[in-house]
Parts: C-alpha cells; structure tokens; sequence
C-alpha cells in the first residue's frame, strides 16, 4: 500500500502483525531468543496501521517520550535507518527496550486504536528499527558538544546509568561509569535471561558509548572500592550519579529456606545469565543440575518468570510458578506468562508455602503450602489471599528459587550516611532533578524507586543528566 494513498479506514482494516517466534517445544530446550523479530514488510504493515494522531497520546505513555508518530511513519514510508535515528533521539537503548519494556502498560496503552481495535505494536517496531540499523552496519553516532571541563562519575551500568552517562557525554562532560560486576550493563546482563534479551544487542549499545567516550570501570564496587565522597572529594569528580539498581533479595522468612537447593532469583538468574552456567563445565560457574527435576519458583512477577522459564530450559520435568494469589492478579507482562505457558512451565495459583522441607543430608525435597482463596483489595489494589482452613498439602520438589522482591544495596547507605534513605533503604531524590540529600549528587532507577522497569530507569537517568548539565554550567539560573 502507498503510504500517502491509504485512508483511515483501511489502516483499520489492517489486523495486528504478530511476532514471529521460535517453536515452544524447540526453544524451551536452548537459550536462544523467543521472539524472531519483524521482517521489512511485517514492520511496514504495522507502522501503516498507526492513524497520525495530531497529538498522540502513546508519547505520553512513554517514560522517556519517543517521538512515536514520527518513527512510525518513518517506517511506514520504508526509512528505517532514519526511524532508528529519530528513537535515539530520546532513547539510547531502543534495540533493548524494543524487548523487555511493557509498552502494553505504557506507550500501546495510549494508544487511540485501543478504543475499538488492537494498539500498533509500538515496541515491536522499535526493536525493528534498532536492529535494521545494527544489523545493517549503519550506526550514526550522535554529536558531542565541546568539552566543558567538567567530570561526572556515573555508578552503575544499568539502564539508569547508561542513559546518564550517554546524555552528559553528548553535553561535553567527561563520563566515568563504575561497575560492581566484571561485565556492563547491569541487570540487563545479569538479570534477564539470553532468550529474551541476547546479550551481543547489549555489549553492542555499550560499544556505541565507548565510542562516543564514556569511560567503563568494571570491578569497581562502590562503597568498598571507591565512595562517593573518594570521587567528590579526592578523584576530582564535580557531580556522582547513583544508579546501582536494587540488588538485595527478598526472602519469605519460613523454615527451611536455608536448605541446599534453595535459591534466590538474583542468584540463580546470575548464575545462568552471567556465568552462562547452562554451559558448565566449558564456564565455570556450576548451578543446580535441573534435569529430570522438579522446580518451583515463587513469585509472579516478570523475574519470576525468567526464572521459571530458565528452569524449563535446564532440563526440568516440572517446573512451577507458586502464587499466592489468582493469575488475574500477577504482575508478570502478558507475553512473559503466555510464552511460559507455550513453553511446559506449569501454574500452581493460589498456594502459600508454609515450610521448605529436607533430607538429613540437608537438601530439598519438597515444599509445605496452604490453599488460599481471595479476599478483598489489599493496599496495592490486588484481592487480598486469604487461607483455606485445613488446606496443607506437600509438593514434592528439588529445587526453589524465590522471586518475590529485591531490596536496596546497603554499602551506600553505610558508607555514604549523609544521602537521605527512605524506610525501605531506597535513595529519597527531588524527583524534578534527581538530586538527593547530598550536594551535587544524584540518583536515579530501581535504587530510588524500587524494582521497576528498564524505561523508568532510563527516564530518570535521563532527568538526573539534565539537571547535573544545569547545575555544572550554571545554566539551571538561567531563563
């Protein structure tokens, strides 16, 4: 169809092209990606499908307010290196979050069609771009301003950080990014699964930064390597921008927990995600061996199901989702369930564990739960679980990993007293500039808000940079 040519009518006409995806029976045994992306023309027939609001409303939806109009319509008319290039615009990981982000509760929820049809396949087509212009060799790096003088240390190499840091670079300061973990990128490497975000389309947007100048410490943990009044103070630094996520697990509190067999998400996911466990022994970092076992995760979150989904790759016969709560109330993205469903992961509502129970050689082999049922709406708007008296039963299984929640990092807090906390550990910032308690320092992500999402992160990242720029060029005063 000719772009110019279609009415609105027929652009209603057009059904919602869906994404191509490995066979579940095929991929729930190996690690490569799930979703196979769009082809030219698949990517053209969606963009064709968005009517050009005068003023759209899935810009509003956006954390980090792509231009998504004009990207689509980009795309639409065939240009898709210049689609690409006006995404980085305002996001510089959009190949990323093309994957991992809930455009359905964000951007395609704005989305007029909405009303009466499918929303365009906002995300999908962003990951379209991004990967046509990586995959085609044509990477524009955007101009950097002239030096300024001034030096920025950036801690953290998550979606926070590195948003940061890519728009102070571009300003002209000097960008240091400082990484806990031997290798970047945060929770976007250690956190989400290969089959879901392949880890080259991470190191590819960190090369990208590299070249633009930013400068990347690894094994630099702060608050033991390094504090943040060592970069103020004594490393010359002029502002420090916290983005070290929230990588503190939760756990229930039941008996048994401390069983051999019984993992948190965090570790379990790092152990496969970064050490490529799956491949033991050519990497060295073993996990546990899955294969013919029965393994329940708890939670019902999106980690939850990377976690569950990872199980299923490992070789599990049975692998659970655990929810105390109905499906109606899980807080996983559609897609994610719906592929785990696909993939054999089976799910196991409404079921409290009670008590992790174990041999005398101390490992795992089975869980007490209590049946719930749902009362009325809890504090987060959710139907509170309510037990079932005389409702325990035993599920025998050999591993568990627990995914119900991180918390904040202490070695901040505890080195740095000065940064102002909120009751749940996390960095209390203006949230206009990001700028915490402490003088020319800033804070941004999972650190400040709690576990969130990569383009929450990224929009703070983004707000901190701005204000860090004002404040260092004097430019905050000016009208």
């Amino acid at each position: 169809m000719d772009p110019k040519k279609i009415t609105t009518k027929e652009r209603f006409a057009i059904p919602r092209q869906e994404m191509p995806a490995q066979n579940p029976d095929v991929r729930n045994k190996n690690f490569k990606e799930v979703n196979l992306g769009y082809t030219q023309e698949q990517a053209q027939t969606e963009a064709l499908r968005c009517i050009q609001c005068k003023d759209p409303s899935c810009v509003k939806g956006c954390p980090v307010n792509i231009k998504i109009d004009q990207f689509v319509k980009l795309i639409a008319d065939g240009e898709f290196l210049e689609a690409a290039r006006k995404i980085k615009e305002d996001n510089v990981l959009p190949a990323i979050c093309g994957r991992v982000c809930p455009q359905e509760d964000q951007c395609e929820k704005m989305c007029i069609l909405t009303k009466k049809h499918k929303s365009v396949a906002i995300g999908n087509l962003e990951r379209f771009a991004a990967d046509y212009e990586r995959e085609t060799g044509n990477v524009k790096l955007p101009t950097v301003n002239a030096p300024t003088g001034k030096k920025v240390a950036v801690i953290g190499s998550g979606p926070a950080g590195l948003s940061c840091a890519n728009d102070l670079i571009q300003l002209g300061h000097s960008v240091t990014v400082f990484e806990a973990l031997h290798e970047l990128g945060g929770v976007l490497v250690y956190g989400i699964p290969e089959f879901r975000l392949p880890k080259e389309i991470v190191k590819s947007e960190i090369e990208g930064l590299k070249k633009l100048g930013v400068n990347f410490i690894p094994n630099a943990v702060a608050g033991r390597s390094v504090t943040v009044d060592e970069l103020l103070k004594e490393e010359g630094y002029d502002a420090v921008f916290i983005g070290v996520g929230a990588g503190l697990p939760w756990f229930m509190g039941i008996p048994g927990e401390n069983l051999l067999g019984v993992y948190s998400a965090n570790e379990f996911l790092t152990r496969v995600n970064l050490m490529k466990s799956y491949q033991f022994p050519d990497n060295d970092t073993p996990v546990f061996n899955c294969k013919g076992k029965n393994v329940a995760v708890f939670g019902g979150g999106n980690t939850a199901m990377d976690a569950v989904r990872t199980a299923k790759r490992l070789g599990a016969e049975h692998a659970f989702i655990v929810y105390r709560r109905s499906e109606a109330e899980m807080p996983a993205r559609l897609e994610e369930v719906h592929h785990a469903k696909e993939e054999g992961v089976e799910f196991l509502m409404l079921m409290s564990p009670l008590e992790f129970l174990g041999n005398d050689q101390q490992w795992l082999t089975g869980v007490k739960c209590l049946k719930m049922e749902l009362g009325e709406p809890d504090d987060s708007g959710r139907r509170r679980p309510v037990p079932i008296k005389d409702s325990e039963f035993i599920l025998p299984i050999d591993m568990a990993v627990i995914s119900i929640g991180n918390g904040s990092n202490p070695l901040i807090k505890q080195t740095t007293p000065d940064i102002e906390v909120s009751k749940k550990d996390t960095i209390v910032v203006d949230i206009n500039t990001m700028a915490t308690s402490k003088d020319n320092v800033y804070a941004g992500g999972d650190i400040v808000t709690g576990g969130a999402t990569v383009i929450l992160a990224m929009g703070a990242g983004r707000t901190a940079a701005k204000a860090i720029h004002e404040k260092l060029t004097g430019s905050e005063h000016k009208e």
